[in-house]
């Protein structure tokens, strides 16, 4: 998708076409000619609270991110025929309340991610041999119907994320032969550098690197989705970490903020308040990634959050994005440039990263365990 940009006092088609959009989400309400004609202050605060729903970052402006997720938002099941197509996948709030309703029947429809996909459409035609309607893989006025109407008898809670649990406790608690994928933001911006001149696509990937090595000596097998220069698009870094069969991603981040006051680290996982599902182990990871490193060093503790960015949502593997401080914060900026605490936050990623596959018995006190006492544990180096 092309990149826009809408702000206040925006005005013309677009502009429009966004403010009907957020009339049918009922963001905004009125008579209709009591409703905003531009970009004003009302459409502002109806998009901040539409990112904030929805789990994108929370700006009042509408970029091609926000654009997308308006779209989606707009479809309701029933609103359309939904099929497997060739050329795009169709993708919508439609598509993800039908996975949320095969899943909770039982329907292996993988994530809830509104995209209707080869997986989703085997779910659909499971469905539709259990019900006795045509065999398509089409979700149509039939199928609707039939899903409508089990939906009010059937309650089967989440099986998806107990796959999701027990796919991962599977995986036993060695790291050798598990597959991670470090995703070392590029940045795009030289505002908050680092006092010894080093931006955030530099940060991240001296990090990256020394969190390679370490995993490297645990048997892990890991790919960086980016070499020290060249900058691969969101949706080639998504591709590459599916293509890799990744039993987990990180993607790594400095943050920035227009007020130095802030600073601390957070993280994120896939996550959606509108359909009421999340990624079980991505959780799981985003939080022990956000005790390891408030353990071991004093950044502040920003926490963990849901979020619905593609890079969580459409990558198959739990995914979580870790923001490692404020370089516009002059503090976070300082601990960032030395070398030393670069080590410190390699070492809580890798002791995060075992304690996920550990069971709650070899598990150990936040901010406690050490490479070495993996090796006690004897487990694979």
């Amino acid at each position: 998708m092309e990149e826009i940009e809408l702000t206040q006092g925006a005005q013309g088609d677009l502009a429009t076409h966004v403010i009907n959009i957020l009339v049918r989400l009922s963001l905004l309400n009125g008579e209709p000619s009591s409703l905003p004609t531009t970009f004003d202050s009302r459409v502002v605060f109806a998009i901040r609270s539409f990112q904030q729903g929805r789990g994108l970052t929370v700006t009042g402006v509408v970029n091609s991110v926000t654009l997308r997720a308006l779209e989606e938002a707009r479809w309701k099941l029933g609103d359309r025929s939904l099929s497997l197509q060739n050329s795009h996948l169709m993708r919508g709030d439609d598509v993800a309340t039908l996975q949320a309703r095969l899943t909770e029947m039982g329907f292996d429809c993988g994530r809830v991610d509104g995209l209707y996909g080869t997986r989703t459409e085997s779910a659909v035609k499971d469905f539709q041999k259990s019900v006795g309607v045509n065999v398509d893989g089409k979700c149509g006025a039939a199928t609707i119907t039939a899903l409508i109407r089990l939906t009010r008898t059937v309650s089967g809670g989440v099986p998806s994320i107990l796959r999701e649990s027990a796919a991962q406790k599977s995986r036993g608690p060695s790291l050798a032969n598990k597959v991670i994928v470090i995703d070392p933001s590029w940045g795009g911006s030289n505002y908050g550098i680092c006092e010894n001149g080093s931006r955030e696509s530099e940060i991240v990937y001296d990090i990256s690197q020394r969190l390679e090595g370490r995993l490297l000596a645990l048997g892990v097998s890991v790919f960086l989705t980016r070499g020290l220069t060249n900058c691969p698009t969101e949706a080639e870094r998504i591709a590459f970490a599916n293509e890799a069969k990744a039993d987990l991603m990180l993607s790594l981040h400095t943050d920035r903020y227009s007020n130095e006051k802030a600073h601390g680290v957070a993280t994120h996982y896939y996550g959606s308040r509108d359909h009421g599902i999340h990624s079980i182990v991505g959780e799981r990871f985003a939080s022990l990634v956000q005790r390891e490193i408030c353990a071991r060093t004093d950044l502040l503790n920003c926490h963990t959050h849901a979020k619905t960015w593609d890079l969580l949502r459409l990558t198959k593997s739990p995914t979580v994005r870790i923001d490692l401080g404020y370089l516009s914060n002059l503090r976070d900026a300082q601990r960032l440039a030395r070398p030393e605490f670069r080590d410190v936050i390699a070492e809580a990623l890798v002791i995060a990263i075992q304690r996920l596959y550990l069971s709650s018995e070899e598990d150990a006190k936040t901010g406690t365990l050490r490479i070495a006492d993996l090796r006690k544990a004897g487990l694979r180096i």
